[in-house]
């Protein structure tokens, strides 16, 4: 179904009958067409995978940014000649 009056209302009408805003509902309707393959976007699957990447990438670079200090501090500490 196309974006038009018709549907614009259909949507406004439904979203009324179950106590919604009618933008939530229509971005419901936009993500599940998107979901369906009957939109280009990015899934909701998509989605979720990107969140827990993004969360993962955040705690490997802490990691990594704890292991440098770590092995500056050890560097220091086995080598005499740099600064404590």
């Amino acid at each position: 179904m196309k974006e038009t009056g018709e549907r614009h209302g259909v949507v406004t009408r439904i979203a009324v009958q179950l106590g919604l805003g009618s933008e939530t509902l229509r971005h419901w309707v936009k993500q599940a067409e998107i979901d369906n393959g009957q939109r280009p976007g990015v899934t909701t699957k998509d989605q979720q995978r990107i969140a827990e990447l993004e969360k993962e990438v955040r705690e490997l670079r802490r990691a990594n940014e704890i292991l440098k200090a770590a092995s500056a501090f050890f560097a220091r500490e086995l080598d005499p000649r740099l600064p404590k």
